[in-house]
């Protein structure tokens, strides 16, 4: 018999009660691994990095400024990958802001190992934007950049935004000391490789 082309996986579509699960989930882990960055002093890449630094800076709440920062985004956002993507995006950036913000009610640290904050908050971070991305959505800013770059020209989400964070974390030196830096540095890539490993074109069929 001649041989048959294997057929393509059909992509199945979230509901949008998976997506509002996703939505929750995504946000509250990634929630929680800013906490943990923050109470250590450190500092991470992309529109979280840039809210930290301007929260050090001010004493601005971070869930006030992350929202603040990311509104001239949604308009690359719709223009680039449709209403859906961004409706989801804004969700996504609300329940960020607000979960840092109600947050300190519910979970306190009197005591915190930097560079276990560096690893498991990078770590969740990473975890909740793969939950996000595999829904199609982001917590905007330079998410919506390397997400686009992924899907248009196939470079890796993980990489190109780690090389973003890095330039990120050295605009941060002149705010906090070297050690944290070099301590944020760690939880950046380990937030950047669980994306680079787990979120690869083609790997995850849902949309």
């Amino acid at each position: 018999m001649p041989d048959q082309e294997p057929k393509a996986p059909l992509l199945q579509h979230h509901s949008l009660l998976e997506d509002a699960q996703a939505l929750l989930t995504g946000t509250l882990l990634v929630s929680l691994g800013v906490a943990l960055l923050g109470k250590a002093s450190l500092i991470t890449g992309g529109t979280v990095g840039i809210a930290f630094l301007l929260h050090y800076l001010t004493g601005i709440s971070f869930g006030k400024l992350f929202f603040a920062i990311n509104v001239p985004f949604y308009f690359l956002a719709v223009k680039k990958m449709g209403w859906k993507f961004t409706l989801k995006t804004f969700s996504a950036v609300f329940l960020l802001s607000a979960f840092s913000e109600l947050l300190p009610m519910f979970f306190k640290l009197e005591a915190l190992n930097p560079l276990y904050a560096a690893i498991m908050g990078g770590l969740l971070c990473g975890v909740g934007l793969l939950v996000l991305f595999r829904h199609r959505a982001s917590l905007g800013g330079i998410n919506v950049l390397v997400l686009f770059l992924q899907e248009r020209y196939g470079l890796r989400a993980g990489l190109v935004q780690l090389g973003l964070d890095v330039a990120i974390l050295m605009l941060s030196m002149p705010m906090i000391s070297l050690t944290s830096v070099a301590i944020s540095l760690l939880g950046a890539a380990m937030l950047n490789l669980t994306l680079a490993i787990n979120h690869k074109p083609g790997r995850y069929m849902a949309i």
